[in-house]
């Protein structure tokens, strides 16, 4: 089943805080336009905060952070727009990577990458080589991602690795092949910007993860916000199927009564 398991074949180990959060950064371009300044000084901004939210995480003993910068369907968007992202990510590999190693943060880079410049392949593959043996905290940056390409690729490794299995796959041989092998499942999903949807990032991944959905646009999600969102998160009981006597019991050790 891989290293942690999957939360619909059992039940995961569970803290007061998140070991893995995901989010999908949302309202650069809103939050721009609000303050009659063009789409790209809201990317800008929103670099910022995903500087500041790494720090946060690591106050909040986060150990995996994964951030939806570019999704597979983001390619529709204008191709200046589309330009200029590439080359802002171009940039923060450049000025970000060395500070994240000093800091300790591994950094990966998950999704699709066959149709980027081979120059921005390169500054990933080294800056993923430079802080691989990091263990303060795990950054993921999903860029031409998408969940249905993620389990389409794990699915074809699978058919060509085992045909002769063709029809009798199970989780634990597919989980180990998704681009996120490495991280646990996440705990806790934020989206801000207002939208409540997950948009085809981490399909797979997301079946038991408590969801938090926020109007606050991305470039002010500073860390109150984000300790709001893990204030929500400790709230709930995570029953992973089970019923609430099932949880009750499991804490105090006695039998569960009733369904």
């Amino acid at each position: 089943m891989g290293r942690f398991g999957s939360s619909t074949q059992g039940v995961p180990e569970t803290g007061d805080a998140p070991k893995h959060v995901a989010i999908i950064m949302d309202g650069n371009g809103r939050w721009a336009k609000r303050r009659f300044l063009p789409r790209v000084a809201g990317h800008k901004r929103g670099v910022d905060i995903v500087r500041d939210t790494v720090r946060t995480s690591v106050d909040l003993g986060v150990e995996y952070l994964t951030l939806f910068a570019f999704s597979s369907e983001n390619w529709r968007r204008p191709a200046d727009e589309v330009s200029f992202l590439m080359q802002l990510f171009v940039r923060a590999l450049e000025q970000e990577v060395t500070r994240l190693h000093e800091n300790g943060i591994r950094l990966r880079i998950v999704g699709d990458l066959s149709p980027l410049d081979r120059g921005l392949v390169k500054l990933v593959e080294d800056a993923e080589r430079l802080t691989d043996a990091n263990d303060r905290l795990t950054l993921t940056i999903a860029v031409n991602y998408g969940g249905r390409w993620d389990i389409l690729q794990a699915v074809n490794q699978l058919t060509q690795a085992a045909p002769e299995r063709a029809g009798n796959y199970t989780e634990a041989d597919i989980t180990p092949l998704l681009a996120m092998n490495y991280a646990p499942e996440p705990d806790l999903f934020i989206r801000t910007g207002g939208e409540q949807r997950i948009s085809n990032f981490l399909l797979w991944q997301l079946a038991y993860t408590e969801l938090y959905f926020t109007d606050t646009l991305w470039p002010d999600f500073d860390a109150p916000a984000y300790h709001a969102a893990v204030q929500s998160f400790r709230r709930r009981e995570r029953r992973f199927g089970r019923t609430g006597d099932q949880l009750a019991a499991a804490a105090t050790g006695s039998p569960a009564q009733g369904t």
